[in-house]
């Protein structure tokens, strides 16, 4: 079966363009945030009460819940009677990859090298290199040529993975190198990236979150439901982002990029608001006092 993830790669890459967040990829977030913690198990009732506070209705919850089971990504299961749905192999396995993407604070650097995808893909099987393509771009390659992609090198484990697992080993190489002559590497970076894409993206996720900081400023503690409804929003729609760009060295960006400020401001939020946030949610599935 194919995997909702493998469809859109657990949507992180799959609908960049909209500000518009879905229960689905609220549920994404919630079950890669906390269900992993607590044995990989959610309850259908606690999902349903951790969205209520993100505006989600429950039977939306309940019908992105099933979409996803139907694609492979979560297993119904019960526990003590109570229905509820666990995350499938599949989705473990994303998710374990994304989080070093997600969360991966630094930056690759020049001495880093970079890593080529050189491939080539019969007529006859087209679909596969389209698949090939998609995934590529998903995981934040560049384009040199139509069939020389490029991206930092420590993007090796997580291409290699994407390969074996798509059983497109077959029509792809990986080679490391580093960059010799000729011209200017700044300008052929923003030939091989889409800027233009990009920028407007990270100003939004500054413009939809910036406020949120601000707005907590100093207070301590965080109160934890504000803490989860912010947090959840602001990573689910983070994790999107990293998958477009693959933490270029900041060498090779252009003045003042609105990459870094965006990335400091999601950090930022994130150690604010992981702990009260997780709080949060221990308190409503019962593994602490209210």
């Amino acid at each position: 079966m194919t995997s909702e993830f493998d469809v859109a790669d657990a949507e992180v890459a799959a609908e960049p363009l909209t500000r518009a967040v879905t229960p689905r990829q609220l549920i994404v977030t919630v079950y890669g945030l906390y269900s992993r913690r607590q044995g990989g198990w959610l309850s259908v009732a606690a999902l349903i009460g951790l969205l209520a506070g993100l505006g989600a209705d429950g039977q939306a919850v309940r019908s992105a819940v099933h979409r996803l089971k139907r694609h492979g990504v979560l297993d119904a299961t019960r526990h003590d009677g109570a229905a509820g749905y666990e995350l499938s192999e599949a989705g473990l396995t994303i998710l374990r990859e994304g989080d070093e993407r997600i969360f991966r604070r630094t930056r690759a650097t020049l001495t880093d090298g970079w890593l080529l995808a050189v491939f080539s893909v019969p007529e006859s099987e087209r679909n596969k290199r389209h698949q090939l393509r998609s995934q590529l771009t998903k995981l934040g390659f560049g384009t040199v040529s139509a069939g020389v992609w490029i991206a930092p090198a420590h993007l090796h484990d997580a291409t290699a993975a994407m390969l074996r697992r798509l059983d497109l080993t077959a029509y792809a190489d990986l080679l490391r190198c580093d960059y010799l002559a000729f011209g200017d590497l700044s300008e052929k970076v923003r030939r091989w990236w889409d800027f233009a894409q990009l920028e407007p993206l990270y100003a939004d996720f500054i413009a939809d979150h910036g406020p949120v900081l601000e707005h907590l400023g100093s207070r301590t503690p965080v109160d934890g439901p504000e803490a989860f409804a912010a947090y959840v929003q602001a990573l689910t729609d983070w994790r999107r982002l990293p998958y477009l760009d693959p933490g270029l060295p900041a060498e090779l960006l252009p003045a003042d990029w609105v990459g870094i400020r965006a990335a400091d401001l999601f950090f930022a939020l994130h150690d604010a608001l992981e702990a009260p946030a997780g709080e949060h949610v221990a308190t409503v599935l019962g593994l602490r006092e209210r």
